[in-house]
């Protein structure tokens, strides 16, 4: 598995945000969308990859600085043709190990409480997360789940 920082003029890449930011905006209530398009991830808190294997785009997955140890995962996404193989725990595990290199010993997240997330929840607490209170800029919202992973470095 290959590792890409940036790269968001690749047109899967591309395609591959947009329809996360489309598909999120679709099953979240007003006020409780907290996906980023592409101009907010091209923010200098933020840290974005693209994994790929034989040249085809696996995922991505971006991390957002809140603090100096303290960081968000954004926009962790799954190609539809590598579902349901193991690949999100791939790409979540990419992200922390990227994320010990920066220093970051607390990673949080924001997902969904509906149906909808209920898989991306499931491989949260896979990967070690807990439900946590809201973080950062976030308020309590029954629409949203909070979760963080205190990491070891």
């Amino acid at each position: 598995m290959k590792s890409i920082e940036g790269n968001f003029d690749d047109p899967d890449v591309n395609n591959l945000l947009n329809k996360h930011f489309i598909e999120l905006k679709s099953v979240s209530p007003a006020g409780s969308t907290h996906v980023l398009d592409i101009a907010g991830l091209k923010d200098n808190s933020i840290k974005f990859w693209s994994l790929w294997e034989n040249h085809e785009l696996i995922g991505c997955g971006a991390l957002k600085f809140l603090e100096k140890n303290h960081g968000e995962f954004k926009s962790i996404r799954v190609n539809d043709k590598f579902r349901k193989k193991g690949y999100g725990v791939k790409i979540i595990n990419h992200l922390i190990d990227e994320a010990k290199k920066l220093g970051i010993k607390k990673l949080s997240i924001e997902t969904g409480a509906g149906e909808f997330f209920f898989p991306a929840r499931k491989l949260f607490e896979k990967s070690g997360f807990k439900e946590c209170p809201p973080f950062a800029h976030y308020k309590v919202d029954p629409n949203s789940v909070y979760m963080n992973l205190k990491l070891v470095i």
